[in-house]
């Protein structure tokens, strides 16, 4: 007899033997956008069935986990178990090699969404964050005439970008340091949910980014995910930290100093991209306090299985 999905997809998490429980982990005092340090629990467990805890500010909507874990904690997993535990919930291999047809085909549309905007940095500087086996920027490489260099924390992804004879380092952002040198494009693919300090790495960006440069960064639109699942803990997994929705991004680059030039939705309905110039942050920017109070509503609707209008 087949087992139901859910518990299959369980049964091969469990497999995995990963004790995340036991993992070092802080805990969030204050919102990594606003500051402000009430919050409220969303749920207790995520998609995998860890008991990972996501909370929100109630002042900006932010959501994050916390506990979290420690940075240390996190080299380790996407060393070790970020793709076994992956494939574990698809039900198929997803590693360096298998993910590469996928990420030519994001570089394709890439390239052709982002090339007005880069098209006269001919032999300029790019910066790829979380740049993964490096698909993406060696595309954006040749099409566009770029020097381009790899950030990324998993080690075997990296290797796969060091035979594309591009530039690589095998770290996360937050400790990244390059110096006095500046890029022409720094690009955040798919990662931004990843990081740990998200305010802190998009003022890193804005530090790298020349005056005249181009920054582009997409999110997994939070509320997006949880309305397609019907269910916020499907839409919570141990790998994000962080849960951004496009008001909550929006803040985020605004309070950074990244002037959105252009937005686009994904043809997958769940990714949000953003354009950037480099502009004076506005660290007084704040939220829409009617945004904030429809994202807790609908929270509790999500819950509570009632249908959204």
């Amino acid at each position: 007899m087949t087992k139901p999905l859910h518990q299959a997809r369980r049964d091969r998490v469990e497999a995995l033997r990963y004790d995340y429980a036991s993992k070092p982990k802080t805990t969030v005092r204050h919102c990594n956008l606003c500051g402000h340090n009430l919050f409220v629990t969303l749920v207790h467990s995520d998609r995998y069935g860890y008991p990972a805890r996501a909370q929100a500010c109630r002042h900006c909507g932010l959501t994050f986990l916390s506990p979290v874990m420690t940075a240390e904690s996190y080299i380790n997993f996407y060393q070790g178990i970020y793709r076994p535990l992956v494939s574990a919930f698809h039900g198929r291999l997803i590693d360096a090699s298998s993910i590469q047809q996928e990420q030519r085909e994001y570089a394709a549309r890439l390239a052709e969404q982002i090339a007005p905007h880069l098209a006269h940095f001919k032999g300029g500087d790019l910066l790829d964050i979380g740049g993964s086996t490096g698909v993406v920027a060696h595309h954006l490489k040749r099409v566009f005439g770029l020097r381009a260099t790899v950030i990324d924390p998993a080690p075997m992804e990296v290797d796969v970008a060091k035979a594309l004879e591009l530039e690589t380092v095998t770290t996360l952002v937050e400790d990244y340091n390059p110096g006095e040198r500046r890029y022409q494009a720094v690009l955040m693919c798919q990662t931004v949910d990843h990081l740990l300090d998200v305010m802190s790495s998009l003022q890193k960006v804005h530090e790298l980014l020349s005056d005249d440069g181009v920054f582009f960064i997409d999110i997994v639109d939070f509320r997006a995910a949880y309305r397609r699942n019907g269910s916020v803990e499907e839409a919570v997994k141990i790998d994000h930290p962080y849960y951004l929705t496009e008001p909550v991004m929006e803040l985020f680059l605004q309070r950074a100093g990244l002037a959105i030039r252009a937005i686009d939705y994904a043809p997958d309905h769940l990714h949000v991209g953003f354009i950037c110039d480099k502009s004076k942050p506005d660290p007084e920017a704040s939220p829409c306090p009617e945004d904030v109070r429809d994202f807790f509503r609908e929270i509790r609707a999500v819950h509570n299985r009632v249908p959204l209008s």
